[in-house]
């Protein structure tokens, strides 16, 4: 039999849980193998940048910088592929900033 593996990525770590966990309660609805949720490593994007325009600093000869920073959590979970349990993991309604990839292997 094969299997999917579904990736979950986003910002919010809540979010993802709860993706998760519905995706766990169907898989044990039809009585399916499932493995997961599996956290993996979480992806760090930092900028920093001057807060003046003229790139001057405070005028002290100290530059003051503004650090802003966005984290993408990811999740990884997989299910014996059945087309019944896939179905209904196609149709859970997933939020605008959450990105799923669907592997199959057999």
């Amino acid at each position: 039999m094969q299997v999917a593996k579904i990736k979950l990525s986003g910002k919010d770590p809540k979010q993802l849980d709860a993706i998760c966990n519905e995706i766990k309660e169907i898989a044990k609805k039809f009585g399916v193998d499932y493995r997961g949720p599996i956290p993996l490593p979480t992806k760090i994007l930092r900028i920093t940048t001057l807060k003046t325009p003229c790139g001057d600093g405070t005028g002290h000869g100290n530059a003051t910088y503004d650090k802003w920073e966005m984290r993408i959590h990811k999740r990884l979970i997989e299910v014996q592929a059945d087309d019944r349990t896939l179905r209904q993991i196609m149709r859970i309604n997933m939020p605008q900033d959450v990105h799923v990839e669907i592997k199959l292997q057999s």
